[in-house]
């Protein structure tokens, strides 16, 4: 495993992205910047954190073993790894907001962009960067975030964090790898936040409509039961959880 600390870049992940085109990586090549001007989300959002009290990070990781059809399950093993990662420091009420945000007492902690690398139809590799709020304690016009330092009263080793997150990350791939895809989706299921639970969702056009979070698909649609029993699967961008 190679760790290369940054003081200061636009993007972990486009940083490791550009590094892979010109060498080749080992597994697990990890990025570590203590802060990050163009930090980038979900869908074109921005990340933003104080330098030197979270860990922005992106890993390099080997996933030519899965499909493509199969892809969403990079995103459930690495919410996963981070949801156990911040159980193991007891934070507690650690949820996954579909996709792969992470909340902590329903307030945003951890969030993931996953880039893949696909060659001749065929996945190769995964850039997975997240951005994992430790030990900052003020977030200024971002009333829906927060830290575990803020919900624990703690101050945590950043080393520490990443070692447990990333130990966990492995594990999970190596579940996938020995295609224990139903376990992992199983446990990735339980952890969603409202499952189950009456909730208010936007669709594309702004409407709002009423429904049940039942799960997931393989290939990663949120599956939401509505009126009449109706079972139906959204994708990322046709549907938003509002409460």
């Amino acid at each position: 495993m190679r760790i290369i600390k940054l003081s200061a870049i636009d993007s972990t992940n486009t940083f490791l992205r550009q590094l892979s085109t010109s060498e080749v990586l080992e597994d697990y090549t990890i990025i570590v910047a203590e802060s990050q001007t163009k930090g980038r989300g979900q869908m074109g959002t921005t990340w933003s954190s104080q330098p030197s009290k979270n860990l922005m990070v992106s890993v390099f990781v080997d996933v030519s073993f899965l499909s493509i059809e199969d892809s969403f399950y990079i995103s459930m093993a690495t919410s996963l790894a981070i949801s156990k990662a911040l159980k193991s420091f007891q934070i507690k009420n650690v949820k996954v907001k579909w996709p792969n945000d992470i909340l902590a007492d329903q307030k945003k902690i951890s969030g993931v962009l996953i880039e893949n690398v696909i060659k001749n139809n065929q996945l190769q590799a995964t850039i997975i960067g997240f951005g994992l709020n430790v030990n900052q304690l003020h977030f200024d016009d971002l009333p829906n975030a927060t830290s575990m330092q803020k919900v624990s009263g703690k101050a945590f080793n950043l080393d520490e964090v990443l070692t447990a997150v990333i130990g966990y990350l492995k594990d999970y791939m190596e579940e996938l790898k020995n295609q224990q895809q139903t376990q992992l989706k199983s446990l990735y299921e339980a952890a969603l936040f409202r499952k189950n639970k009456p909730s208010t969702f936007q669709d594309a056009e702004g409407s709002m409509f009423s429904g049940f979070i039942y799960g997931v698909s393989n290939a990663g649609y949120l599956r939401i039961l509505l009126e009449d029993n109706v079972l139906k699967e959204f994708d990322l961008k046709a549907v938003k959880l509002l409460y």
